[in-house]
């Protein structure tokens, strides 16, 4: 579902947030599950976004409306950083500096999330992992946190389980690795707890629980600032 750029609504309890590059939605659920009234926005029709959707270029749509949200999330796209996109001597746009600046000018609480190959690029960003939140693959993700957000590192236990190899069906006791075309979409769906979502979805998404981890911080910060007010 499309919505005009118009998203003003009527304050409810739930604190609004703005999820930008949402692509099918992980991150999206994970904040709904933190509490969170989202609405997401891609360049791209995303018909499997299951919340408030707007169709427009993200970096433009926060410098526009941003200010309107309590909290952001961006997850710009990471193939810029990809080693599987190198590897196929792909090009794409590396706009993890544009949507800093972008987030900045809200004078918003964000963060920024994307892949190990940006890490150079990201200040002071926490690791998130699959056993934290006893997910079955390891799809490490980094958050940058900004705006007077902050976040803490949880521990990062060591890699234990074997994991399949990329693309490879998935054998007794290993974890997935749910990128390029792998096989098993029903059973990634499962793992990654994102049940709607197509092979396209599943290889960059986020898993909600990382989100919702996320989310809950920003809540207790929103909730902190309003007492201090």
């Amino acid at each position: 579902m499309t919505r005009p750029a118009n998203v003003r609504r009527v304050r409810g309890r739930r604190p609004r947030l703005l999820d930008l590059f949402c692509c099918q939605g992980g991150a999206g659920k994970g904040y709904t599950d933190a509490g969170f009234d989202v609405t997401g926005v891609d360049q791209d029709p995303q018909p499997r976004y299951p919340y408030a959707f707007v169709q427009a270029d993200a970096i433009a749509f926060v410098l526009a409306h941003g200010a309107e949200f309590d909290f952001i999330h961006a997850s710009p796209p990471c193939q810029f950083d990809s080693d599987c996109q190198r590897i196929q001597g792909n090009t794409h746009p590396d706009l993890i500096a544009p949507t800093r600046a972008a987030l900045e000018a809200t004078g918003r609480p964000w963060v920024i999330e994307n892949v190990g190959g940006a890490l150079p690029k990201l200040a002071a960003p926490v690791l998130l992992c699959g056993p934290m939140f006893n997910l079955a693959t390891y799809r490490h993700r980094f958050f940058e946190a900004g705006g007077g957000f902050t976040l803490p590192q949880p521990g990062h236990a060591e890699h234990r389980v074997p994991q399949a190899k990329m693309g490879r069906p998935i054998p007794p006791g290993h974890y997935g690795q749910f990128v390029g075309n792998f096989s098993g979409v029903d059973h990634a769906r499962h793992v990654m707890g994102v049940p709607w979502m197509s092979r396209d979805g599943i290889r960059e998404c986020i898993p909600p629980a990382y989100a919702r981890w996320v989310g809950t911080h920003a809540r207790y910060s929103l909730r902190a600032k309003a007492v201090a007010a």
